[in-house]
């Protein structure tokens, strides 16, 4: 007789899995593992430049491939990871980019086509990852620990890579070498359940409940039509502000410059705070979980910090450019935390936090492009202005999604009970 193997329970149609380690852990590895070429793109782009000796401009072009390679494959395997075949994706995502950031690593001559295996194969670990997180309580205070594991390791490895080097073998193998130990713990990530209750009941439906012999508790009803709508209008509000977040982001270097002065090595310390102020936005998200609701603090967050994005257009010390970035970004990690608790808790089986991380992936990887047209047609301060603008006009409807899908938790609460 052969041994059991250990897999992650699935959680209850009408509750979810208490946070324990081992499923938590492994849904944070895999979803870095996806998000890996996100953080080390400027890497990336090092080590292409010195496999093939491409120069800036087309192994920047490819980076970008790859990583909108991921996006689009994260957005094509997410309703399968609402299902019961959300490990499955995960194990073959997971195994494509062993297998392509591998070849990318050791063989030069098909550098270009194992990126490129590599990308689509991190689109599934984004996927799986992103509705696993769907199926734990209290999503507010699972999206501070992912967020906390994501920046703590993604900051180790940012440190070590460079002391290791920049070659070929050192970014693509540790993107191969991550990929293949996410690859071993997915049998821990929990799996979606077989029949997710949609409690209707939060927007004014009733949902049926059955009982069959066997006790597995199964839904009668569909998601509600204010769910689905509420679940496609955060993922393009998502979109938006991501690319608005991100723009600023990437044009934050030559804005400091030309605005302020700003300095390479206070552009370091601006970038560096930015990472430690999100760290302390994550612990604080992790310590209030959900006790200020869901919808009030995200659209605060947004309103505040596209005044801060507005302001940044406008400074003119270094200094001061370098605070008020560290305090904008501390903002958009917490908020970030904030839609990922929010798709969770719109659907228990993860149907819109599955593909919300790879709809960030879009706009993320067009950033450099927005940003700069942006810059080029209205200036620095008509550029700040505009990504302003644009965040207190997406706070309206992401607070009124976040009070629904809390509004949605509390009632699928009450049934469980």
């Amino acid at each position: 007789m052969s041994a059991p193997t250990r897999t992650a329970p699935a959680p209850t149609a009408i509750g979810r899995l208490p946070i324990r380690f081992p499923t938590a852990s492994s849904t944070f590895l895999v979803g870095i593992a996806g998000y890996l070429g996100v953080n080390l793109s400027p890497y990336m782009i090092a080590a292409v430049q010195e496999g093939i000796g491409a120069d800036v401009l087309a192994a920047s072009w490819l980076v970008t491939g790859t990583l909108l390679l991921t996006a689009l494959t994260g957005l094509a395997v997410a309703p399968l990871c609402a299902g019961a075949r959300r490990r499955t994706v995960a194990r073959v995502g997971l195994g494509l980019s062993v297998v392509g950031f591998g070849v990318a690593a050791l063989v030069p001559a098909l550098l270009v086509a194992g990126l490129l295996v590599g990308g689509i194969g991190a689109g599934g670990a984004v996927a799986s990852a992103g509705a696993a997180l769907a199926a734990f309580r209290n999503p507010d205070r699972v999206a501070g620990l992912n967020g906390l594991a994501n920046r703590g390791l993604i900051t180790v490895i940012l440190a070590v890579v460079p002391l290791i080097g920049l070659a070929p073998i050192d970014v693509f193998g540790t993107m191969a070498l991550l990929s293949l130990v996410s690859l071993v713990v997915v049998a821990w990530m929990p799996s979606a359940p077989a029949a997710t209750v949609h409690a209707g009941a939060a927007v004014g439906e009733a949902v049926p409940i059955e009982v069959p012999p066997t006790g597995t508790v199964r839904a009668a009803a569909p998601p509600s039509r204010a769910v689905t709508i509420a679940g496609f209008a955060l993922l393009v509000v998502f979109a938006l502000w991501a690319a608005s977040e991100d723009s600023l982001w990437a044009m934050a270097g030559v804005m400091g410059a030309d605005l302020s002065g700003l300095t390479p090595e206070g552009l370091s310390i601006a970038l560096s705070g930015a990472t430690a102020g999100g760290l302390v936005g994550m612990i604080a998200l992790v310590a209030i979980g959900d006790r200020l609701g869901r919808g009030v603090p995200l659209s605060v967050l947004m309103v505040l910090g596209g005044v801060l994005k507005i302001v940044e257009g406008y400074v003119t010390d270094p200094t001061v450019f370098v605070v008020v970035f560290i305090a904008w970004n501390t903002l958009y990690a917490v908020a970030f935390m904030y839609f990922i608790s929010t798709a969770a808790a719109l659907d228990a089986d993860g149907r819109w936090s599955g593909p919300l991380l790879a709809t960030y992936l879009v706009g993320s990887a067009l950033t450099p492009v927005i940003g700069a047209s942006l810059v080029e047609l209205f200036g620095y301060q008509g550029f700040a202005l505009t990504l302003g603008v644009s965040s207190f006009v997406l706070a309206v409807p992401a607070g009124i999604i976040g009070v629904l899908s809390r509004r949605l938790e509390r009632a699928t609460k009450e049934v469980a009970a």
